[in-house]
């Protein structure tokens, strides 16, 4: 049966329904209009370690949702003991001040590690210990490369609670496919 204007009552609901639907999944999408981030890290010295470290943190207190891969030395930040004996090489780093000539003597990088600790203690940054702490409590996902962590003969006991271990590439790069920004440092 068909109304004053030819259309067909049940048609007419059925397309209100379909119509109904639709607007709600959209809303349902804009809803989640939180951004996400996959970054790599792929440094295991001190100086390395700060930049995923602190992108990840600020990204989490924006309610990101925050995934850092972990690979070949970058997975050093996540294991227990080497995350706490993170060193500096003072060859190549011309922003600390010594000349290359003398950044090969003997001795050189632990002068500069210990320059940087006590700069990052002297300006009350987080230590790379806290920083993974305040990230893990944010929600931030640390993913332990597998392949790295047989490469290393490391043993997944080895990383910090809360680390994802056993990931693989094809895991990193679908995660990264689908987020909003990603970073490799």
């Amino acid at each position: 049966m068909t109304d004053e204007d030819g259309a067909d009552p049940e048609d007419l609901e059925a397309r209100v329904e379909e119509l109904e639907e639709r607007i709600a999944e959209m809303e349902a999408g804009t809803d989640d209009d939180g951004k996400s981030m996959v970054i790599i890290a792929t440094k295991g010295t001190l100086d390395g370690a700060y930049p995923p470290l602190i992108l990840a943190s600020t990204a989490a207190a924006f309610d990101w949702e925050v995934t850092v891969f972990h690979t070949f030395w970058g997975l050093d930040i996540l294991h227990e003991e080497k995350s706490k004996n993170l060193g500096m090489s003072a060859v190549g780093n011309p922003n600390m001040g010594v000349p290359n000539l003398a950044a090969v003597l003997p001795g050189m990088d632990a002068v500069t590690t210990k320059m940087m600790r006590k700069r990052i203690d002297e300006n009350d940054v987080s230590t790379v210990e806290e920083l993974l702490e305040i990230s893990l409590d944010m929600g931030v996902e640390f993913q332990a490369c597998q392949m790295t962590i047989d490469l290393m003969g490391y043993d997944e006991d080895d990383f910090y609670d809360g680390v994802t271990v056993g990931v693989g590439a094809a895991t990193a790069l679908e995660k990264m496919g689908d987020a909003d920004v990603q970073l490799l440092v």
